[in-house]
C-alpha cells in the first residue's frame, strides 16, 4: 500500500504556483487577442520548431512553467491567426474573448455530454432552443451540437437516407436497397457532402451534381430532369441539398424553389447553411434565406460567422423522432429512467441523436457568447461583413488591373489582378504568386479558389474585427505586388 504522503495524482504540487501561472495565462491571452492587428496576418513554422515539435513524448515530469515557456516560443508566435483583422481564408470566424474564456471553464467542469442527470446537457438544450427559433424551425423539432458543419450535415443526411430509403435500413442495411439511393446538390457542393454520402455507403455516384447557373445557384430545372431520370432507371431519389452560402462564392440557392420541388417529389429538403444559415440575423441578409425554414433539416456552422472559437457546429431537424431513430441504441450499461432517480436518471441524452458517446460541453461557449453580446449584435456583425464585401467589390471594380471573377455573394468577394497580355496559365500562376507574396509578407491572409478555370484571390470577410481601411490596404498591396511580379515595364 502506497504510503499517504507520497500519494500520486495528476493535480499541481504547488497549487499557489499553479494559480500564478493560470492568471499569467489568461493575461497573455486576453493581450494575445487584443494585439491581434499588431502581429503579421500570417507567419510560417520555422524549420527548427518543426523539428522540435517531432521529438518523442517525455517519459518524466517537467516544470509546468517550463512547458508554458515552450508553449511560448514555439507555439504562440505561429498560429493561423484568426483573430487577426486581415485574416480571410477559407471560411472562419474570429472568435469571442467570452467563448475563449467558457473553453477554460468548460474544461475545468469536465461533463460528459453525451447524456445523464446534470446541468450541462440543459445548458445545450438550452442553446439549440435557440438556434431552432433563430432558423424559423418548430419547438418540437430536435437538434444537437457536432464538431462543425462536416458532422452536422452527415447527421442530417443520415436522418434523410433511413427516413425516405422507404424500408429499415438500420436494419438491413444499404446493400438491401431496391435501388440506387440517390441524393441532390449543386456542383458547388461543401465537399463534406460527397464525404457524407460516400460514408453512408451510396458511393460517390450516390451525391448527384446538378448544374448550376451563372450565379452559382442550383439550376433548378436540371435538377427537375435528372430526377425524372433517376427515377425512370430505378433509382430511389431521397434528399435535396441546398446551400445557404456556398464555399467558393458565397452564392444562395433559391430555397423555395427547392422546397416546393422536394414536397411535389416527396423528398427530403435539407440546407447546408455552414456559411450563411445564421445571416437570418442581419436585415440585409434575411430576405436571401427565404425558404430556409420550410427545411426538413439544417446544418449550421456557429464557429464561422457567429465567431464561437471551434469546435461549435450544429444541426436542426424537424422530425424529432426521425432523428431519434436514426441514432438511438441504448446498451444495458445506458439504461436509464426518464423520470426516475440518480445520475443517470433524465429523458434529455444527446447520444441518442448522434454517432458520438462522448461528447464535450462545447454548449457553454455559445450560450456565454449569446448571453454576452446578444443574438442583435451578431446580426450587426454579419450585416457590416456584407457591406464591407460590396465595398471591396467597388474598390476592384475602380481599380486598373483588378477584376471581379465572379457575383459577390453574401461575403465572399473573388477577384484576380490581370495585366492583360498574359494566357490564363501564366495568369493563373501569376496570381498564385500574389496570393503568396500576401500570405509569406504577413500582410493579409485571404484564401484562393478556381472558377471556370481561372485561378481568384478568395476573400471570405466573415471577420468582426475587419475595418474598411483593411480593404483599402488588400487593393493596394494586389496591385502593388502584382505590378512588381508581373514586371512595370510590361504593363
Amino acid at each position: 500500500m502506497e504510503h499517504p504522503d507520497r500519494f500520486e495524482t495528476l493535480d499541481p504540487e504547488n497549487w499557489d504556483e499553479m494559480r500564478r501561472l493560470a492568471h499569467r495565462i489568461v493575461d497573455d491571452a486576453l493581450d494575445y487577442i487584443r494585439t491581434a492587428h499588431d502581429r503579421p496576418a500570417w507567419r510560417p513554422v520555422p524549420a527548427a520548431i518543426s523539428q522540435r515539435l517531432e521529438q518523442a513524448a517525455p517519459r518524466g515530469p517537467s516544470d509546468p512553467a517550463e512547458v508554458y515557456e515552450e508553449f511560448r516560443r514555439d507555439i504562440l508566435p505561429y498560429p493561423m491567426n484568426t483573430a487577426h483583422p486581415r485574416f480571410w481564408a477559407w471560411y472562419m470566424g474570429s472568435g469571442t474573448v467570452i467563448g475563449a474564456l467558457a473553453d477554460l471553464l468548460a474544461s475545468a467542469l469536465n461533463p460528459n455530454l453525451g447524456g445523464g442527470n446534470h446541468v450541462a446537457p440543459l445548458v445545450e438544450k438550452q442553446v439549440i432552443g435557440w438556434v431552432r427559433e433563430m432558423v424559423g424551425f418548430p419547438a418540437d423539432s430536435s437538434g444537437l451540437l457536432t464538431s462543425g458543419g462536416s458532422m452536422a450535415n452527415f447527421t442530417a443526411l443520415t436522418v434523410a437516407r433511413n427516413t425516405n430509403a422507404g424500408y429499415d435500413v438500420r436494419h438491413t442495411g444499404v446493400a438491401a436497397a431496391p435501388g440506387p439511393l440517390t441524393a441532390y446538390a449543386s456542383t458547388e457542393v461543401h465537399s463534406c457532402n460527397p464525404k457524407a454520402i460516400e460514408t453512408l455507403g451510396l458511393g460517390s455516384g450516390g451525391l448527384r451534381l446538378i448544374p448550376v447557373r451563372d450565379d452559382y445557384t442550383l439550376d433548378l430545372e436540371a435538377l427537375r430532369r435528372r430526377v425524372a431520370s433517376d427515377r425512370a432507371e430505378g433509382c430511389i431519389p431521397f434528399c435535396v441539398i441546398a446551400t445557404a452560402g456556398t464555399i467558393n462564392t458565397g452564392a444562395v440557392d433559391d430555397m423555395d424553389a427547392i422546397a416546393d420541388f422536394c414536397s411535389s417529389e416527396g423528398l427530403w429538403f435539407h440546407v447546408d447553411g455552414a456559411i450563411g444559415a445564421v445571416a437570418v440575423l442581419a436585415d440585409n441578409v434575411r430576405d436571401q434565406l427565404a425558404g430556409m425554414e420550410r427545411a426538413d433539416s439544417i446544418a449550421l456552422d456557429l464557429h464561422k460567422w457567429m465567431h464561437i472559437p471551434f469546435e461549435a457546429g450544429c444541426v436542426i431537424v424537424r422530425d424529432r423522432a426521425a432523428h431519434r431513430d436514426a441514432f438511438a441504441l441504448v446498451p444495458e450499461y445506458l439504461q436509464r429512467e426518464a423520470d426516475g432517480r440518480g445520475m443517470a436518471s433524465g429523458r434529455l441524452w444527446f447520444s441518442d441523436y448522434g454517432l458520438q458517446l462522448t461528447r464535450q460541453f462545447r454548449a457553454l461557449k455559445v450560450w456565454m457568447s449569446i448571453k454576452e453580446h446578444g443574438l442583435d449584435r451578431f446580426g450587426r456583425m454579419i450585416a457590416r461583413n456584407v457591406e464591407q464585401a460590396a465595398y471591396l467589390g467597388d474598390l476592384i471594380e475602380a481599380a486598373d488591373q483588378l477584376e471581379l471573377t465572379a457575383p459577390i455573394g453574401l461575403d465572399i468577394v473573388c477577384f484576380r489582378f490581370n495585366p492583360g497580355g498574359l494566357d490564363v496559365e501564366s495568369l493563373n500562376r501569376l496570381n498564385q504568386d500574389i496570393l503568396v507574396e500576401l500570405q509569406e509578407s504577413g500582410v493579409a491572409a485571404p484564401s484562393y479558389t478556381t472558377l471556370n478555370g481561372s485561378y481568384c484571390l478568395r476573400v471570405a470577410i466573415s471577420n468582426h474585427r475587419s475595418r474598411l481601411e483593411d480593404f483599402d490596404l488588400l487593393v493596394r498591396e494586389v496591385r502593388r505586388i502584382g505590378r512588381q511580379l508581373a514586371g512595370a515595364d510590361s504593363l
